[in-house]
């Protein structure tokens, strides 16, 4: 069943990928004024570069030192990820529900005691007698909570902190740059307010949000319908976003399966847009122009993100930003891409040495760029799309 699928799939991205290059050749040749709507858009607005749980997520099972680079949703991350030149926000999950736009992407939660603090998985994990024991977050007082980890007094040891991976594997959560856990309230008082925040909702809306944002540009988004929803109506304040796997994973409620229920959620809930899996928008391109059309705004995230060639190809097609985890590489991708379309000319070809299966298991799309690729981001129009094309089988899977 997975092969016309695939072909499906294959065939509107070819068509896609054709008319993108098409018109970024005719941008080339004539200038912005005579390439097609597409293409003049993405060339007259740079693409939104969010960094995902700050300056990416920490993937302790990948041999990729830049996943462990920092530890993830800390105010180290946030202040590395706001440093990054081309990073508008970062994103976070918050258990309470409200959503910050750093372009940082933050993962929220909210203790017994009811404060919102910054993290994304629902148990925290440590050693105790020889033996690992998790708990979960929003079981724990705060002071219990900022126990784990490293401490603000470094006169104080904390507790050694582990993480459960999707496999079932316990790992200590070793990374390069390490700091403590910390409350939604600091990372809103002392990130650089020019960086937005992107929060995730979860639960019940956040007050913390409404009194400590101040000017900071910030965005909702929950995975849950009516969460969005009432979020929007109960505040015009911030936009309000709608997160879906578009497809690629399903579920009993039906306006989570789609591009096209999505489209109908934020439309009647006069939500602001859509933030979709990648694979979702790659396998139909032609949700995009729908989405458009209702006068939505389209942001991604997931592994394709990573990966420059891919994010170079949402570009083309009208994608307006995506949430990475490799915020150096991709904001500078980015910014190459703005540079070229705004020159109107060819730009060189990227070293494309590596293969997507390199890497092997949920890291390889993290791992595709080889060492070269990474200092560098010169891209190739059409090299880049047939690229793309050799991933629909996987893309589609």
């Amino acid at each position: 069943m997975a092969q016309p699928k695939a072909a499906s799939a294959a065939a509107q991205l070819s068509l896609a990928a054709s008319a993108c290059i098409a018109g970024a050749e005719a941008a080339a040749m004539v200038g912005r004024e005579g390439a097609p709507a597409m293409v003049a858009a993405a060339a007259a607005a740079a693409m939104v570069v969010i960094g995902h749980r700050g300056k990416g997520m920490n993937a302790l099972g990948s041999a990729d030192p830049r996943l462990r680079e920092v530890k993830e949703n800390s105010l180290r991350s946030f202040h590395a990820a706001a440093r990054v030149a081309g990073v508008s926000y970062v994103e976070f999950d918050v258990q309470t529900g409200a959503s910050t736009i750093v372009q940082l992407n933050l993962n929220q939660m909210v203790t017994k005691d009811g404060y919102p603090v910054i993290f994304h998985d629902d148990f925290i994990f440590t050693e105790q007698d020889g033996e690992i024991c998790g708990r979960r977050v929003t079981d724990l007082r705060l002071d219990e909570f900022l126990s784990y980890g490293p401490q603000k007094d470094q006169s104080k040891a904390g507790k050694p902190l582990f993480r459960k991976l999707n496999d079932g594997r316990v790992l200590r959560w070793d990374v390069q740059s390490d700091d403590a856990l910390c409350t939604l309230q600091e990372a809103l008082d002392g990130v650089d307010r020019r960086v937005g925040f992107n929060v995730e909702l979860k639960f019940d809306d956040d007050v913390v949000v409404f009194e400590h944002a101040k000017e900071r540009p910030i965005f909702f988004s929950s995975f849950q319908p009516d969460a969005a929803r009432i979020m929007r109506k109960l505040q015009d304040r911030y936009p309000v976003y709608f997160l879906t796997k578009g497809g690629t994973q399903v579920f009993a409620d039906e306006r989570r399966n789609s591009l096209e229920a999505a489209v109908k959620l934020c439309v009647a809930g006069s939500l602001r847009g859509i933030v979709s899996e990648a694979r979702a928008v790659l396998r139909q391109p032609s949700a995009i122009g729908r989405i458009k059309e209702a006068g939505l705004s389209l942001l991604t995230y997931g592994q394709l993100n990573n990966v420059p060639k891919a994010v170079y190809l949402q570009q083309l097609m009208g994608v307006d930003g995506v949430i990475v985890d490799l915020v150096a590489e991709i904001a500078a991708a980015v910014s190459e891409f703005a540079a070229a379309a705004a020159a109107a000319v060819p730009v060189p070809e990227r070293d494309s040495s590596s293969s997507y299966m390199d890497g092997g298991g949920d890291v390889g799309l993290l791992e595709m760029t080889s060492p070269a690729a990474r200092t560098t981001a010169s891209f190739s129009r059409r090299e880049d799309v047939s690229f793309l094309l050799r991933l629909t089988p996987e893309l589609v899977q």
